[in-house]
């Protein structure tokens, strides 16, 4: 079977020497392909499968990702993941696992051992090798004015092996010496070293406080580590497109078999 991709593809290569050969295609919209040989494998949270070949042997399961018994399901979920995950297996010869990125972003493979671990936002968990866990890493409740209620979640990537990391828009990196902190919208955080602590802070001053609901909350982190911020948020992507969604026939905002509203 031949593969035709725009401009020069890059190599299928491991490059982070997990003995996991993998690839990124595209730009805008990014694809992960993963290169598995017989007997290797990977896991992902359920769902984000795009494609693969016939050689791949997919399974489903509530284990996973260091996941195992209620408790361990249960963390996973909170921490924004899905309740059940996805192995893929090559059997009997290699076979390659695709992922596509839901927004447009950016996907980083990050290298995981005992001493490097990552905190990573609730939706950036990709895909990862078999000895990957993931579990909760803070929940704090921010209220409505940030995420709908749902507050501030972050997943904790750790364990041994290649995680794959998908992130919004733009990536902006920063390395945060010893005591050196930063201050970020939460829906910002992307990804960062577990060596970096983190405090969520409130805005101080009544008109902050009265006009200033979108960003009432800071996420305070603090160095040492590397620190990735995305340039895209969820919640600011739907207050732009919220102006363009279906409307009522009713309120005279759109036309019948046009569910949009121009302008």
């Amino acid at each position: 079977m031949s593969e035709a991709v725009d401009a020069s593809p890059p190599a299928i290569e491991d490059s982070s020497n997990a003995g996991v050969a993998h690839r990124i295609l595209g730009t805008t919209m990014p694809v992960l392909e993963v290169q598995l040989q017989p007997g290797q494998t990977i896991v992902s949270q359920g769902g984000e499968l795009s494609w693969m070949s016939p050689t791949i042997v997919m399974s489903t399961a509530t284990s996973g990702a260091g996941g195992s018994g209620v408790m361990g399901v249960l963390k996973r979920a909170v921490a924004g993941g899905t309740i059940f995950m996805s192995q893929y297996v090559a059997q009997g010869a290699s076979g390659t696992v695709a992922f596509a990125t839901k927004l447009p972003g950016r996907i980083m493979a990050i290298a995981i051992d005992a001493q490097r671990e990552y905190l990573v936002s609730r939706h950036g968990f990709l895909a990862a090798t078999a000895e990957v866990t993931l579990n909760l890493g803070l929940q704090q409740k921010l209220g409505v004015g940030i995420f709908s209620g749902n507050g501030f979640v972050l997943q904790r990537v750790g364990g041994a092996g290649v995680a794959w990391i998908e992130l919004s828009g733009e990536l902006v990196t920063y390395e945060l010496g010893a005591g050196e902190s930063i201050l970020v919208h939460p829906g910002h955080v992307g990804l960062f070293e577990a060596s970096v602590s983190i405090d969520i802070t409130m805005v101080k001053g009544v008109k902050n406080i009265l006009f200033g609901a979108d960003t009432l909350f800071l996420a305070k982190l603090t160095g040492p580590g590397h620190v990735y911020l995305q340039s895209m948020t969820l919640p600011g992507l739907a207050h732009a497109i919220t102006p363009y969604l279906a409307v009522s026939e009713n309120t005279g905002g759109g036309t019948a078999g046009f569910p949009f509203k121009l302008g």
